[in-house]
């Protein structure tokens, strides 16, 4: 069986002293709801995963990337064996170069996040174990289980 196809783009611009910052966004409904997550969402039709993170980035954070702006940093693979439906694999990619202004959208309440003091609380218990690496250049490819409370990672194994 395949699993859905999703993206998520984590955009990073210079702190005002306090390294780099990130946009990160409170998850308003849905699948994550509360957490704070990067733009983006599932691929719909043909679409290929670069096509799909810029037209998430503008729906969910009224921004305009181009596709040559997005850097493909890699794949992270999602298992709920208590509730499969929820089973996806992520493509990861960063951006640094946009144009507008970040705008709260139906899904995500946007804000600037220090790159070096980010609560990993707040996120997906996934995100502790492969996330800084991606904020501070490096790359994922990654499997996680989720347990029964489907919030917490059971097993996961990064590369």
């Amino acid at each position: 069986m395949t699993v859905p196809q999703v993206c998520v783009c984590y955009l990073l611009r210079p702190g005002n002293g306090a390294g780099e910052e990130v946009l990160l966004g409170r998850k308003k409904r849905g699948l994550g709801e509360g957490k704070l997550v990067g733009p983006g969402g599932k691929l719909e039709g043909e679409e290929t995963p670069v096509q799909a993170i810029v037209r998430e980035v503008a729906e969910e954070a009224g921004l305009n990337i181009g596709s040559q702006a997005v850097t493909e940093v890699g794949r992270v693979r999602y298992s709920f064996p208590d509730c499969p439906e929820w089973d996806q694999e992520s493509t990861v990619f960063v951006a640094r170069e946009w144009s507008g202004t970040p705008a709260d959208s139906d899904e995500l309440e946007l804000d600037w996040y220090p790159v070096a003091g980010i609560d990993y609380s707040l996120l997906w218990d996934d995100a502790q174990y492969w996330l800084p690496a991606v904020l501070t250049g490096g790359t994922v490819d990654a499997d996680f289980r989720f347990g029964p409370d489907l919030h917490t990672v059971a097993t996961h194994t990064v590369r």
